[in-house]
C-alpha cells in the first residue's frame, strides 16, 4: 500500500472555545502548534484526515480486539489540509471511514440503536459557542434513514451540537438554546438583559413530537452562574451565556441527568413535573461534596448501573491546570458526594473545553479530552491502557464501539501507470468486512478475470499489474471478505497522464 501524506501546521489546542470562554493551555503539556501530517489516498484524493497516531497500547486494551473501533468528529482544522469531519478509525489509528462534512462540523460521532438495528448518528450544522442543526441517522450501509431536530416551541433545525442520545423508547434526547429576556443585575448586567436559555427535550423520532420540554430559566437564576458576564454581553446581540448546558442523559425511568458547564453543576430533573430534584455542583449544591470529588465546567454526566455518576472534570478547581474523568459515589439520603475513581493521563492535561467519559461493557471507561486532541481508555480503576492523539484540532467526544458496515456505494479504484510498470489503488470508504481484493480484466464487467490479488492493507491497497499482463477494456476490483465471498465491486479510474516537461 501507498499512503502518500502531505505535511501541515496545524493547531492542537483548538480555536473554538465551546465553554464560553477562552481555550486555556496546560503547563504541563504543551499545545503550541505542531506539525501534522494528513491522509491522502490516491483512489480518494477528497479524503484527507488527520493521521493518528498509538502512543499507548496494553493488554486489555478494547481497541485491540477486531470489529471495535473509535469514533471521532475531528474540527477545528483551520491551519492545515487535514479535512474536518465525521471519522472512525481502528485501533491501529487507521481510517476506516470518513466523512467530509464541508464548512459543517461533525459532533458526537458514535454508534447507537434504533427499531432493534445499530446505526451511526451524528450532529452537523453551523456551530460556534452553540450550534443550530440536526442530528444525521445512517444505517450500515451508510445510508441516511433520518434527520431529527427539535420541535415546538423551539422550532424545527435548532438543536444543538452538544446531545444526541437515542433511547430504548425511540426517541432522542437534544439540547437547544433561545435568546431570553432577563435581569442581569445580579451578575453585574442590565436589568433588562437577555440570556441564552437552556432547553432540554426528547423528541420522538419517527414523529418528531416532543415528550419533555424544560427550560433553565423557570429554575435556575442567573446568580448561579460561574462565567463571567463581559461589558459587551447581555444584549439581544450578544445574549449571555449564563448556563451552557451540554449533556442530558437517562436517570431512570423517572428523571433525567442535565449538565451545566457554566454554572459547573449536574441538576437532576423529574420527568412528570419537569422541575428540578436537586443540583450536585456548583455554588447552589445540595450535596456536600469531598475536596477531591470537587469537579467544574463539566461535560457528559451519566448515572452508571452501580448508582455511581461519570462526568467529564474539565477543571478540578479553579487554575487547577488539568482535567481528569470522574466517577463519584452520591448518597442520595445524606446527600454527599465522595471520589471513587478519577481517570488520569501520563501527564497533566488541561481540556478547557468539551470532553466526554464512556464506560464500556467490561468496565474500563474511554475518555474523549475535548479541546485537546487526544482520546485514551483506562481499566475501572484508572490504569491507562490505550492512547492515541489525532495531532490537529479538537474532537466534541470520542467513542469506543463495535460496528459491521458494507457501503451501498461501490469500491473506488484508481489505475496508476507509471512507465512499464502499473498500479491499481482501491479503497472503499466506510467497509468493516474487507479481507482482501481481486484486480479483475476483461472486455466488460460481466466477462472480467481475475488477474492479481493483494490482502487489505489499511484504508487504500495498493495492487501492482503483473509484468506481461495485458488489460481489457474493462479493469476493476473486487472486495472479498474472510470467507473469500465477493461483497463488493466497482471499475478502476484512470490516472491521466503525468504533463510532459
Amino acid at each position: 500500500m501507498v499512503s502518500r501524506r502531505t505535511l501541515a501546521v496545524v493547531g492542537v489546542a483548538g480555536a473554538l472555545a465551546l465553554g464560553g470562554c477562552a481555550a486555556q493551555t496546560s503547563t504541563k503539556e504543551p499545545s503550541e502548534e505542531v506539525t501534522a501530517e494528513p491522509w491522502s489516498f490516491v483512489s480518494r484524493p477528497d479524503l484527507t484526515p488527520p493521521i493518528v497516531t498509538v502512543t499507548t497500547s496494553e493488554r486489555g486494551a478494547t481497541l485491540d480486539r477486531d470489529g471495535v473501533y473509535a469514533f471521532l468528529g475531528p474540527k477545528d482544522l483551520d491551519q492545515g489540509s487535514a479535512m474536518q469531519g465525521a471519522a472512525i478509525v481502528d485501533g491501529d489509528g487507521d481510517p476506516v471511514w470518513v466523512a467530509n462534512t464541508g464548512d459543517d462540523s461533525a459532533f458526537d460521532l458514535r454508534v447507537q440503536e434504533y427499531q432493534g438495528e445499530p446505526v451511526l448518528t451524528y450532529w452537523v450544522g453551523q456551530s460556534g459557542f452553540h450550534g443550530r442543526g440536526e442530528v444525521i441517522i445512517l444505517d450500515d450501509t451508510y445510508t441516511e434513514i433520518a434527520r431529527v431536530s427539535t420541535g415546538e416551541p423551539i422550532g424545527a433545525g435548532n438543536a444543538d451540537m452538544h446531545e444526541t442520545t437515542i433511547t430504548e423508547d425511540g426517541t432522542m434526547l437534544l439540547l437547544a438554546y433561545v435568546t431570553a429576556p432577563a435581569d442581569l443585575t445580579e451578575v453585574g448586567g442590565p436589568r433588562n438583559g437577555y440570556v441564552l436559555e437552556g432547553h432540554v427535550q426528547e423528541v420522538d423520532i419517527a414523529t418528531g413530537e416532543v415528550l419533555f420540554e424544560w427550560a433553565s430559566l423557570d429554575e435556575v437564576p442567573v446568580k448561579e452562574s460561574r462565567h463571567v458576564l463581559e461589558e459587551d454581553q447581555g444584549t439581544r446581540a450578544e445574549p449571555y451565556d449564563y448556563i451552557h448546558l451540554n449533556a442530558v442523559s437517562l436517570d431512570g425511568d423517572d428523571g433525567f441527568l442535565v449538565s451545566a458547564r457554566n454554572t459547573s453543576t449536574v441538576y437532576r430533573l423529574d420527568r412528570e413535573s419537569a422541575s428540578v430534584d436537586w443540583r450536585l455542583g456548583g455554588h447552589s449544591s445540595d450535596f456536600e461534596i469531598d475536596g477531591d470529588a470537587e469537579f467544574a465546567w463539566q461535560h457528559d454526566a451519566h448515572r452508571r448501573a452501580d448508582g455511581t455518576i461519570t462526568l467529564f472534570d474539565n477543571q478540578s478547581e479553579d487554575d487547577a491546570g488539568w482535567s481528569r474523568g470522574l466517577r463519584l459515589a452520591v448518597d442520595e439520603d445524606a446527600m454527599t458526594a465522595s471520589l471513587v475513581t478519577q481517570y488520569t493521563p501520563e501527564q497533566d492535561r488541561l481540556s478547557a473545553t468539551q470532553g466526554n467519559l464512556q464506560e464500556l461493557a467490561g468496565g474500563n471507561v474511554v475518555v474523549g479530552w475535548g479541546s485537546r486532541p487526544f482520546y485514551s481508555e483506562f481499566d475501572r480503576d484508572g490504569t491507562l491502557l490505550y492512547e492515541a492523539t489525532f495531532t490537529a484540532g479538537t474532537s466534541y467526544r470520542a467513542y469506543v464501539l463495535p460496528w459491521s458496515a458494507i457501503p451501498a456505494t461501490p469500491p473506488d479504484a484508481q489505475l496508476v501507470e507509471d512507465g512499464p510498470s502499473a498500479s491499481l489503488f482501491a479503497s472503499w470508504n466506510g467497509a468493516t468486512e474487507v479481507a482482501s481484493w481481486l484486480l479483475v480484466t476483461g472486455p466488460d464487467e460481466a466477462s472480467a478475470v481475475e488477474i492479481a490479488r493483494a490482502p487489505r492493507e489499511r484504508f487504500e491497497t495498493e495492487i501492482p499489474i503483473p509484468a506481461g499482463a495485458t488489460l481489457g477494456a474493462y479493469v476493476g476490483v473486487r472486495a472479498m471478505d474472510a470467507a473469500g465471498e465477493v461483497i463488493g465491486g466497482g471499475a478502476a479510474q484512470i490516472a491521466a497522464p503525468e504533463p510532459s516537461s
